[in-house]
């Protein structure tokens, strides 16, 4: 017998062609939220994936049933692997469990990133974990087992695993075409912390397995052993001592400065995300601002002395940092929405943002003027992104009731995070796979109603944003609110009834999936009307013995700033002469 990875993906209504390499993860300890829960979030920013909740029920399967692998980014069959005897419910990128999963990826060592004949590649490595594992250090052990034993399809790939009580950063890259498998490195973070990456692998030195906190793969199955804080692949650094990339001694050596170098474009488009959040969160961090620009110091020595041979980055920024105040759900949906606002790299204020202060720019990300190479800035919040999430595991709910995924489409500047319950068993239907994709135009669609109301934001951004923000934030607000009285309700449900409670989170996400929608439909027809041909059109009464009568009209022009902007690159020629400008 054999069953395909994901009906809903190689149903391929939803055939992306381009690999997402352009993603934001942000990662909470529970030590460091305002309600001790976990989270992670994650931008799945391709220009070419549609957004849609994706649903695998829980199942069981007989012994020797055969799973089919399909590349989540090009829907390539790429073989088969055994199935498990047991799968878990998964809702988009986290499970019944609690167990949730986000991915960043960054490339590295070009040589590496491919492996004739491995199986998996990074999205069928989550979605498979996911309806396997019960915590965070199994998603660990049953990822790293499986690219030992199927090979490693993708390039290099930075990965966010947490649970309801922990959270984990782990990176791997493959071996490249002469061996199979993978070199990786997984670290938890500690409690009180928080971590991020985007595109850029940033796990620096670690400790090694003389150190108690520390195993290799080959002692895997201690990974369930609470005091293990790191764990990595057996020949992680052998493997870069064969291929001429490091010299040293071992504790000296730097995964991500080995296999994959930190550029100016990982610093400048993939570093700067995670500087973003840090600098919210934590002081000091405009040491770190010219790195994080694309300045990088390759000194011959390190801070403290020790020599750096291997000519690795001198200034980077930490792996993690302690916040000064607590992280709520509601920051996690800000950080996700950052345009580089409060730093001379705004990207609102230069002259790109054109007349109505839009915080985006159309790709190409770099270009070139006489030879000379420019860049876009890429900032966290972004037009192409197709879904992102924010997770919440939440250890003192019961796991029907623990998990959520804030979850949302599009751009997160302009989405809405609404609550999907990790336990749900049917999917909103204006979410749901299969309606509509990339290129085909659904009416019942939330990823096409939003990216409706969002594309029409980028023409007057400074004049339609704070309307759609002002919904945004009475959704968002009122979901936060209402949430303890479902959990309340589902707890209670559950002690009699586990069935009924899930059943009553499932009501409730589809509930509010279809609120969400309708009123973005709506939204986007009064846009539309108030803001149609460059107008703002206000609607008035109808006086008594008028048929019809006329909207307010107002036509606030491009601000002086614009206008003194165009009569620096035109001179005289709109003046008006001997007129009054009517």
């Amino acid at each position: 017998m054999k069953l395909r990875i994901a009906g809903l993906i190689v149903a391929l209504t939803v055939l992306i062609t381009g690999n997402v390499i352009a993603c934001t993860n942000y990662l909470i300890t529970k030590g460091a939220s305002t309600d001790g829960s976990t989270m992670i979030s994650y931008a799945a920013d391709s220009h070419i994936l549609y957004g849609e909740l994706y649903h695998w029920p829980a199942a069981t399967y007989p012994i020797g049933t055969m799973l089919d692998v399909y590349e989540w980014d090009t829907g390539k069959y790429l073989g088969e692997i055994k199935q498990a005897l047991k799968t878990y419910n998964v809702v988009g990128n986290m499970n019944e469990n609690q167990v949730a999963i986000g991915e960043t990826t960054y490339g590295g060592r070009p040589e590496l990133g491919s492996q004739p004949g491995a199986i998996m590649d990074y999205g069928s490595l989550i979605y498979v974990t996911l309806q396997r594992a019960e915590s965070a250090r199994d998603a660990i052990k049953i990822m790293t087992s499986l690219v030992a034993e199927y090979g490693y399809y993708s390039s290099g790939e930075s990965f966010s695993i947490a649970d309801k009580d922990e959270v984990w950063i782990m990176e791997m890259i493959g071996k490249g075409e002469g061996e199979k498998g993978a070199v990786w490195v997984a670290r938890l973070i500690p409690d009180g912390y928080v971590s991020g990456h985007a595109n850029q692998a940033r796990i620096e030195t670690f400790p090694l397995e003389d150190n108690k906190s520390s195993i290799t793969f080959r002692n895997i199955d201690k990974i369930y052993d609470t005091d293990i804080t790191c764990v990595y692949a057996d020949d992680v650094i052998s493997f870069a001592r064969e291929k001429g990339w490091y010299q040293g001694e071992d504790k000296h050596f730097s995964f991500s400065d080995t296999y994959a170098p930190v550029s100016f474009g990982g610093a400048r488009f993939c570093e700067i995300r995670v500087w973003t959040m840090f600098n919210k969160v934590s002081p000091g961090m405009d040491q770190y601002w010219d790195y994080a620009k694309g300045f990088i110091d390759h000194n011959e020595k390190f801070d403290d002395g020790t020599p750096n041979p291997n000519k690795y980055a001198t200034n980077r920024m930490p792996l993690w940092v302690k916040p000064t105040e607590k992280v709520s759900v509601q920051d996690m949906m800000g950080f996700m929405r950052d345009h580089l606002e409060n730093t001379e790299l705004d990207m609102s204020k230069d002259v790109g943002a054109g007349p109505f202060g839009n915080p985006y720019r159309w790709r190409p990300l770099t270009w070139k003027v006489d030879d000379v190479a420019y860049c876009n800035e890429r900032a966290t919040a972004t037009q192409q992104t197709g879904f992102s999430f924010i997770s919440q595991s939440r250890n003192w709910l019961s796991d029907e009731v623990g998990g959520i995924l804030w979850w949302g489409v599009d751009d997160a500047s302009g989405s809405v995070y609404m609550p999907m319950y990790s336990s749900i068993t049917e999917i909103p239907f204006n979410y749901a796979v299969g309606n509509g994709s990339m290129m085909e135009f659904s009416e019942t669609s939330g990823f096409w109603v939003f990216n409706q109301v969002q594309n029409l934001a980028y023409t007057r951004y400074n004049y339609i944003h704070p309307e759609i923000e002002k919904i945004q934030n009475e959704f968002e607000t009122g979901f936060v609110e209402i949430t303890p009285a479902v959990d309340a309700a589902a707890e209670k449900l559950l002690k009699s009834d586990k069935d009924a409670a899930i059943a009553y989170l499932t009501g409730y996400s589809n509930a509010v999936g279809a609120d969400v929608f309708n009123t973005w439909k709506k939204l986007y027809n009064y846009l539309f009307v108030k803001y149609m041909d460059g107008n703002i059109k206000t609607k008035r009464e109808i006086p008594e013995g008028y048929i019809y009568y006329a909207p307010e009209v107002k036509q606030p022009g491009y601000g002086d700033d614009k206008y003194r902007l165009i009569i620096r690159e035109t001179g005289d020629q709109f003046k008006v002469v001997g007129g009054d400008g009517h």
